[in-house]
Formats: C-alpha cells, sequence, structure tokens
C-alpha cells in the first residue's frame, strides 16, 4: 500500500517538475522583460561567483594569514604570554581600584 502512495507522489513531482520546466522555456523563448531582467540577474550572479572565486585563489593564503597569525599568542591572535607594559599612570590608577588582600 505505501509502494503505491510513494510512486504517486513521485510521479505528481515529476509531472509538476515537467509542467513548470516546460513554462520555463516557452517564457524562456517569448523573450519578453521578465526572461531579460532574469538573464541580467543570472549572467550577473555567475559573473559574481567566478570573480569571488578567482579572487579567493588570488587572495585567499593572504586573507588565511591575516585571520590566523602566527607568534606568541597563539592561534587567532590570543593573549601572549607575557603581560604588555603598562604606563605609571595606568599602574597607579589600576593599583588604587584593588581592594582585596593576597
Amino acid at each position: 500500500m505505501e509502494e503505491s502512495w510513494d510512486f504517486e507522489f513521485v510521479s505528481r513531482m515529476v509531472d509538476s517538475l515537467v509542467s513548470f520546466l516546460s513554462e520555463f522555456v516557452d517564457d524562456w523563448l517569448a523573450n519578453d522583460m521578465r526572461v531579460a531582467v532574469f538573464k541580467i540577474l543570472s549572467s550577473w550572479l555567475v559573473l559574481s561567483l567566478i570573480a569571488i572565486h578567482f579572487a579567493w585563489k588570488v587572495y585567499g593564503n593572504t586573507v588565511n594569514d591575516m585571520y590566523y597569525r602566527q607568534g606568541t599568542g597563539g592561534q587567532n591572535g590570543g593573549t601572549p604570554d607575557t603581560a604588555p607594559h603598562r604606563s605609571g599612570w595606568e599602574s597607579a590608577a589600576g593599583d588604587a581600584m584593588k581592594s582585596h588582600r593576597e
């Protein structure tokens, strides 16, 4: 019983796809304004994707190296092992705010 339902469902899906494609081809051959806009937008999309692909081929390693910086900070430029040198004004202001004792 379930097999006939599956076959019916697949048959309906194929029929709707075929009808959509035939309607699409008819509109494509009609060359009206919607088709012209669709052609322009689809060609713009394809051209943009090709440009992004070639740009990534050329500059991909540079972008990757900028994101994953190498050095003492670890991956992604984390906190370095040594603390940066603070000026006298910053250390005096920071010490005044401390209230706990070790």
